[in-house]
């Protein structure tokens, strides 16, 4: 809902619970009025009359207090918007007007002097708390070319509180997503990727509470999360009066974003916001429950039960072995059997073939085809691994097209992995890669692609363009165009998100994917931590996780059961990595009863609104999921001390007045002590895990 005040000058964006209001002064300054619990117009024009603050010396009024700050005038924050035409260094407001299109809002500017139109957009559904902000740049000039250094896609105030408290996740390869939480301190706070992609270093989500107050279900949290899939930037300021303000948008530092010439426009991504008053686990859950309504493709369909041969093949590869493995799989209830690396080109090791996707005859004589019918036959569907912006120096495509690299003039081509970086953004590669991926999926019966991206930019060249710092962003929106291209022709195909685990993971990446793969790391203990801290944002549908065999030798060597491995992995998108023919009889017997009890708790798991209920840093933690009358609840005993039973586990979300049964025991319980008591878990020992189900009667 969109309510307009103070004679067209004032607009107050509400949800379900929450409100946002701004408001245009008589000199045009568009100022941050409110985002927090609902409020009316009336309060919101009440807001807009109170006085700005006295002058101060050697300060700016307006700074901490601007919707969207711009380089120029009388500001000292770090801008939002950075402009260079050779004209007037900055941007200079002119309010040109403001259109409400269903629940949309736009306000419109104009920088007369350098010829750019700016439109601050808003969106909030009447049914979430969310609100999506993006600009648009226009160069309306009839010649020249105007260069956007940075151009922010909103900048994010929060109220005046006696002191913040920031959390973010960051990591590395195989350590994604782990939250950490500090006190906010005066100056900037910057996060980012300038990598090429998302990177594995930070997730583009940070959240704020006051004073360090909320906890996992009670008091006020403000987030904010990029959907760009690029390098990026996330600056969180506190100014010298303590105020907070929050930047973010494409692109990593200032050395340009985009130039544009006469008509041409740029358009950022969302960079949505999102208020709280039900702590860090209510923010999750509406973060969750908003991107499974409208930022997820087909968010309402389960994802099956997958096995990937990566594990237990690496890249000696044989259609033989693949209808093996397969055979297995399905024995198991696996309903997705995934190809990985080495099915093409030269590709016996990961020095070559990088770029060839036809299937290697020495391995599939007969194509993928044979092989995906087969496994068709066995009730399952097909997938294959495909990395399509890379290339190996030994393939044929670089040797027919060396020049479709990024690359420096006179500068030696780094390689990481083996690998050089395609320039997506010329057009003729572009074209190339659709051919290829087009033509592979019209033969051949895939149901699933998992689409890695296993290399950042380094010599990020473009020769002979006129602007090549606009490889950066034409990148992406080219990844974005090819992905939407062959989703609109191969309907029927979904798509992983891979980036050596978890480097590219975000909302713009997550509006054209159907799962992501959330780490390399398979180790089931380490992944309780990368999981809780991927569910700080994201939700457990989009979340794969693999089961693999023990002892992890690739990673820490640690000895695990395969219950344990199971139920870490039955937190999300089940997968299985193993090597199945070296698992025993036992083994797969097991393994398939874990499977069976997936599909039972699937839908609760994957769709249901998820609690919290202990952090994984040691001894207990666990998680809930609740849809409907069905609770699922996933325990993990790390390590028990002698005397010191594990304790109960308080349930949340609960009807105090009403009995659930659970299934486990069969034992009835009343919802008040299970919110008040807990629920006893069992969990003994070391690396113990279980899964309780509990159903309302």
């Amino acid at each position: 809902m969109i309510e307009t005040g103070d004679n067209g000058r004032l607009w107050l964006l509400s949800g379900r619970s929450s409100s946002y209001a701004l408001h245009l002064t008589d000199r045009d300054e568009l100022l941050h009025l409110h985002w927090g619990p609902r409020i009316t117009v009336a309060d919101a024009e009440a807001l807009a009359r109170e006085p700005l603050p006295p002058h101060w010396p050697f300060e700016s009024r307006m700074d901490g207090r601007e919707e969207y700050p711009v380089e120029g005038g009388p500001r000292f924050v770090r801008p939002a918007l950075s402009v260079r035409t050779g004209r007037a260094r900055g941007t200079a407001w002119e309010f040109v007007g403001a259109d409400i299109a269903g629940d949309e809002l736009g306000v419109g500017f104009t920088d007369p002097v350098n010829g750019l139109a700016l439109t601050l957009h808003y969106r909030m559904r009447d049914d979430f708390d969310v609100v999506e902000r993006r600009l648009t740049a226009t160069h309306q000039g009839a010649d020249g070319s105007v260069e956007l250094l940075r151009a922010d896609a909103a900048t994010w105030t929060l109220p005046e509180r006696d002191g913040w408290r920031l959390s973010q996740l960051h990591g590395r390869w195989a350590a994604e997503s782990r939250l950490v939480r500090g006190g906010l301190t005066p100056g900037e706070k910057v996060l980012g990727s300038r990598r090429g992609h998302t990177g594995h270093q930070h997730l583009p989500w940070v959240a704020l509470d006051a004073e360090g107050a909320a906890t996992e279900e009670s008091g006020e949290v403000y987030g904010c999360a990029l959907a760009w899939s690029g390098s990026w930037r996330i600056v969180v300021q506190q100014l010298p009066d303590g105020r907070v303000q929050i930047n973010g948008g494409a692109g990593y530092d200032d050395a340009g974003l985009v130039l544009l010439g006469p008509g041409e426009t740029y358009d950022s991504p969302v960079f949505a916001g999102l208020w709280s008053a039900e702590g860090f686990g209510g923010a999750s859950r509406e973060w969750h429950s908003w991107q499974l309504a409208h930022v997820v493709p087909r968010s309402g369909q389960l994802r099956p039960v997958l096995y990937n041969s990566w594990e237990a093949t690496r890249f000696d590869i044989s259609e033989d072995q693949q209808r093996t493995l397969a055979h297995r799989a399905a024995g198991l209830g696996v309903e997705l059997f995934v190809v990985d690396d080495g099915w093409f080109g030269a590709r016996t090791h990961d020095a070559a073939g990088l770029g060839d996707w036809t299937p290697n005859p020495a391995r599939f004589p007969g194509g993928l085809r044979p092989l995906a019918e087969e496994v068709h036959g066995l009730g399952m569907q097909f997938g294959i691994w495909v990395e399509p912006e890379m290339v190996n120096p030994d393939s044929e495509l670089y040797r027919a097209h060396p020049d479709w690299v990024q690359f420096q003039p006179g500068r030696e081509r780094t390689e990481f992995r083996n690998q050089l970086v395609l320039n997506l953004a010329r057009q003729d590669v572009r074209e190339h890669l659709w051919g290829q991926l087009d033509a592979l999926l019209s033969s051949v019966p895939v149901d699933y692609v998992k689409w890695d991206f296993n290399r950042c930019f380094t010599d990020a060249g473009w020769p002979g363009e006129p602007y090549p710092q606009r490889l950066w962003t034409a990148h992406v929106h080219a990844f974005y165009d090819l992905l939407d291209r062959l989703r609109a022709a191969h309907p029927q195909v979904a798509f992983e998100s891979c980036s050596g685990g978890g480097g590219r993971i975000d909302l713009g990446v997550l509006a054209r994917t159907d799962q992501v793969w959330t780490s390399d790391n398979t180790d089931p203990l380490d992944r309780l931590a990368i999981q809780h801290g991927f569910s700080q944002l994201h939700p457990a549908r989009v979340m794969a996780a693999w089961v693999t065999d023990s002892p992890n030798t690739q990673l820490n060597g640690r000895v695990s059961t395969l219950r344990f491995r199971f139920v870490s992995a039955m937190a999300g998108v089940l997968g299985i990595g193993g090597d199945l023919t070296r698992w025993s009889p036992a083994e797969l017997a097991e393994a398939r009863d874990w499977v069976a009890l997936y599909k039972e708790i699937r839908p609760v798991v994957q769709l249901g609104a998820q609690y919290r209920l202990r952090a994984p840093e040691g001894g207990l933690s666990a998680v809930q999921y609740t849809r409907g009358d069905d609770t699922v609840v996933l325990a993990w005993l790390q390590a028990q001390h002698h005397g010191e039973p594990p304790p109960a586990l308080r349930l949340r979300g609960l009807d105090p007045a009403a009995s659930y049964t659970c299934l486990e025991t069969g034992t009835v319980h009343s919802g008040a002590v299970l919110l008040h008591r807990g629920l006893a878990t069992g969990l003994r020992g070391d690396l113990d895990a279980t899964v309780l189900r509990v159903r309302r009667r």
